[in-house]
């Protein structure tokens, strides 16, 4: 048995979902502030999170005085193979 399309079904689903599309437009402009907030909340305390933690506060220093928390590496390599020098000649 075999159906065949109907005009009157055929507008009828056009309308359908015409009603969704505009509801849902609706509802979105609605919600949309509440839902950016309720967003804008989440990120600022996620982000803001690190910045909460209490440091210890480092001692003041007099003007011009020089403090070093981190000494160099004192091991440095002289002896770095890049790779074999070759010398060339150029050609005019």
């Amino acid at each position: 048995m075999l159906q065949y399309a109907s005009l009157t079904g055929f507008v009828r689903t056009i309308l359908i979902i015409l009603l969704i599309w505009y509801g849902v437009k609706i509802l979105t402009r609605l919600f949309a502030p509440y839902l950016m907030r309720y967003v804008a909340k989440k990120a600022e305390q996620k982000f803001g999170q690190p910045f909460n933690t209490q440091q210890p506060p480092k001692p003041k220093q007099k003007e011009g005085e020089i403090s070093i928390d981190k000494m160099p590496n004192q091991k440095t390599s002289e002896n770095k193979k890049v790779g074999e020098y070759v010398d060339y000649e150029e050609i005019d």
